[in-house]
């Protein structure tokens, strides 16, 4: 998987590429990520890459020319590779909201382009002859898209088969059936007078089984019932499942 990420703050890609899960997957060559600087594709003395809004009002916006300059370095280096150029995305906190499901449809196309924007926006003109996509991580405004580039790449590199230590830790994520992660323990058995459930101990693996799908059913209604209503509407739910819930 390649990811290609137009920003004016590489250096903070640092702590994806270099540290944890990512940053192996990385240095195993399962993932990598090329840094695009806008600055670099801008002819003037003083590298600029924003202006004033027109119209008024605070803030700076992005200039179209220096990113499009970028993206276009960033095709003609697919071209030379060989590879298949993937679609464009812009961090925005009008885009979609980025979901368990849009990390497997990232991970499926096998190159994607991030486009970090700064100050108060990016010019539109570029967004309408460029952006394929534009995504989010919530109903909130940081000062770039770099923290939701790395997080979204977190999220698809974990996907990748052999990223993680165990190829099923990802199949059991949260989200990854539509529900949200049973509760997990490890040693030692008692802490704080607190007990692991015995069930977990008695190495029954149907009943281990049937007690995480529950414990999964039973967080989910409580913390996130718009997901239980997702998976009803998908039918990821069997008939055991609905008993259960209407039982809490």
């Amino acid at each position: 998987m390649r990811f290609d990420v137009v920003t004016l703050f590489p250096e903070m890609f640092s702590a994806l590429t270099q540290w944890g899960v990512t940053g192996r997957a990385c240095e195993q060559s399962l993932a990598s990520v090329h840094l695009w600087n806008p600055r670099d594709f801008c002819s003037d003395p003083r590298k600029t890459v924003d202006d004033r809004a027109y119209g008024g009002g605070p803030g700076m916006v992005m200039m179209a020319k220096p990113l499009e300059d970028t993206v276009a370095g960033i095709k003609a280096s697919h071209q030379v590779a060989g590879i298949k150029s993937g679609p464009i995305c812009l961090l925005a906190p009008q885009g979609e909201r980025f979901s368990q499901k849009i990390a497997t449809d990232i991970l499926n196309y096998g190159n994607l382009s991030f486009i970090c924007g700064r100050y108060e926006a990016v010019d539109q003109r570029f967004v309408d002859r460029n952006v394929d996509l534009q995504l989010s991580i919530g109903d909130f405004v940081l000062s770039g898209g770099e923290i939701p580039a790395m997080a979204m790449m977190d999220a698809v590199i974990r996907l990748i088969p052999g990223a993680l230590g165990d190829g099923e830790s990802a199949t059991q994520d949260s989200f990854m059936n539509g529900l949200l992660d049973y509760p997990h323990y490890t040693r030692p058995e008692i802490y704080e007078n607190l007990s692991v459930p015995d069930v977990l101990l008695g190495g029954h693996h149907a009943k281990i089984a049937d007690w995480r799908r529950q414990k999964s059913l039973e967080l989910t209604f409580r913390l996130r019932p718009d997901l239980i209503e997702s998976a009803r509407a998908k039918g990821l739910l069997t008939r055991e499942d609905e008993q259960f819930l209407r039982s809490l």
